[in-house]
């Protein structure tokens, strides 16, 4: 058990000294801050739907993915979120959209710069589509969830509005897009032209080490600053919490090994930038979501590798 949880670490920690060197780029090398948008940009428009055209387009031929795991996954995230909205509420006195936001921090993964890098590291490429399948429906689940859970606590009933927008703009989102091209395309029975397999393939695996690099930069902006009482919370919430709950989900309905292992490490990952966006957006909980993002990240190098060994 501790030759594997030290194998999963190392190969982990490797991951972890690009976002690393994003982070030392920013913070040392003095590079302007829009080096970073522009790499992020890049990264999540271009490099990731190149990674999983190129992976979903290849679907059927690859082994099949037991779709149950989007019951374990997104079951923890309700139970989690239900008690996060508890704890905001009773323990932190929070009003109802600080609550909602609260919640949402312990359940939303950074899957995306991430979560893949890291699936596709320590499980290998297979583990990819189970991957897919989770940031698919992540978006458009989770932007839902919040969104009712804000609308009701602003206006005390649901907005139609709101949620189709949230729905709309998820479905436009290039991560979710690329995924369901790519599934179309391979429905469609067409060979990839080898004109475009080669620059595809090539910009696919770039995206991996391009993302982590992103990450870091990003992070650079932020610190542990105040608040840390709540952002200590919701890290737990993330980071314990969560993974526990969605192996007791997949063990419940009897989740095959390689779809547990790749639910169980989208849990056990750092919180992502889109609750920050969230917070922004509604002026509330900034500094403590900020603050988590770091908390969370500093801590997944360890709770994601030796998530995986435990299963393993």
């Amino acid at each position: 058990m501790l030759n594997t949880i030290l194998h999963h670490t190392s190969l982990s920690f490797s991951l972890f000294l690009l976002v690393l060197l994003g982070y030392l780029l920013m913070l040392l090398g003095k590079w302007p801050k829009e080096v970073a948008g522009a790499l992020s940009k890049f990264v999540f428009n271009v490099a990731f739907p190149a990674l999983l055209f190129n992976t979903m387009s290849q679907f059927s031929s690859l082994p099949p993915v037991d779709v149950r795991l989007l019951f374990a996954f997104f079951g923890s995230c309700i139970i989690v979120f239900i008690v996060g909205r508890l704890i905001a509420k009773k323990l932190f006195k929070l009003d109802g959209v600080a609550q909602s936001v609260f919640a949402l921090d312990g359940i939303y993964s950074n899957n995306v710069f991430l979560g893949i890098p890291l699936a596709k590291m320590t499980l290998g490429e297979e583990a990819l589509p189970a991957v897919a399948l989770v940031v698919a429906f992540n978006a458009l689940l989770l932007w839902v969830l919040v969104t009712i859970s804000t609308e009701w606590a602003l206006h005390g009933s649901l907005s139609l509005r709101g949620i189709t927008k949230t729905a709309r703009n998820v479905l436009t989102n290039p991560i979710v897009a690329s995924i369901l091209l790519g599934l179309l395309y391979d429905a469609s029975g067409l060979p990839l032209p080898s004109l475009l397999k080669a620059p595809l393939q090539m910009t696919a695996q770039a995206a991996s080490p391009m993302a982590l690099i992103a990450l870091g930069m990003g992070l650079a902006e932020y610190g542990i600053r105040e608040e840390w009482r709540q952002s200590v919370a919701i890290t737990g919430l993330k980071l314990i919490l969560q993974p526990l709950t969605v192996w007791i989900l997949a063990r419940a309905i009897g989740l095959p090994k390689l779809e547990t292992q790749a639910i169980v490490l989208l849990a056990s990952i750092s919180v992502a930038v889109n609750v920050y966006l969230m917070a922004d957006q509604f002026k509330t909980m900034k500094s403590a979501v900020a603050s988590s993002m770091v908390l969370s990240l500093l801590l997944a190098i360890f709770t994601a590798p030796i998530a995986i060994a435990l299963i393993a």
